[in-house]
């Protein structure tokens, strides 16, 4: 009955292509084959902020400051967006196996990640043009209280490909240009620190500042900068001090503003 269903749900889905209700018929497909509490769909551009396709979910707590935070500049730490940074192969992508090794500990999962009660988080990552990703976001949260099961995950990986495909098909009009690349990102987070403050980093200090607020651990970070941790360190105190800080918190409540100009 259940495979009967998630038929008729696909083909449902593979009729509404080019119509608004294609993202609608693509969520209630994969809800009945992943049983999610959540759906976010996005577009990630190279250069400029996300747009939000669609979205659902059982509790509005899940959504209540994605406008605000989110899509205005947090999504910049979001490992879900680094795939889209660092053009991930097209497929599925479990949020606890891709984060950095201090995710739980950062300031911008502690303040806005949590905050929506998300426990586990699936994403179809997807290619409709060179310059755009599309992110299909399947959430577990508070309302059922639990994580996807090894049925599912491996039902995520059976349809991934299905996904992609619809999903190009649908999109593949959107497009954007501009630089996107980890480089510009700290290019304007220099400038706008010198604007707002009249700081001035330099380069890897400012990498290091993007990476801590990603939580990335200092191994993790020299591991991506190709420099030591103990390298690493040294530019966070000069980061810290420069700043005027003491914290990882009030990095973030300090750069987090100039992340969203």
């Amino acid at each position: 009955m259940h495979d009967t269903k998630a038929h008729d749900f696909l083909a449902s889905a593979i009729n509404a292509l080019g119509s608004d209700g294609f993202a609608e018929a693509l969520e209630r497909w994969i809800r009945a084959e992943l049983g999610h509490d959540n759906c976010t769909m996005l577009a990630y551009f190279d250069g400029r902020r996300p747009l939000s396709i669609a979205h659902s979910a059982r509790t509005t707590v899940v959504h209540e400051s994605f406008d605000q935070i989110y899509l205005a500049g947090a999504y910049l730490l979001d490992p879900f967006q680094d795939l889209h940074a660092n053009r991930a192969k097209a497929g599925v992508y479990r949020l606890s196996d891709i984060a950095p090794d201090q995710f739980h500990r950062n300031p911008y999962y502690l303040d806005y990640y949590a905050a929506t009660t998300i426990l586990d988080e699936l994403v179809f990552v997807t290619y409709p043009s060179p310059d755009m990703s599309v992110h299909i976001c399947m959430g577990r949260d508070a309302s059922s209280n639990t994580r996807f099961n090894a049925r599912e995950l491996a039902a995520a990986h059976r349809i991934s490909a299905v996904v992609v495909a619809l999903a190009n098909r649908q999109w593949a009009g959107l497009a954007a240009q501009g630089d996107y690349s980890d480089t510009a990102v700290t290019d304007r987070l220099i400038a706008a620190l010198s604007r707002a403050h009249d700081i001035h980093l330099s380069q890897r200090q400012a990498e290091v500042a993007i990476l801590v607020l990603r939580g990335h651990s200092s191994v993790s970070i020299g591991l991506r900068l190709e420099i030591s941790p103990q390298t690493v360190k040294v530019f966070r105190k000069q980061l810290y001090r420069k700043c005027a800080i003491s914290s990882q918190a009030e990095l973030f409540h300090m750069l987090l503003p100039l992340l969203s100009e």
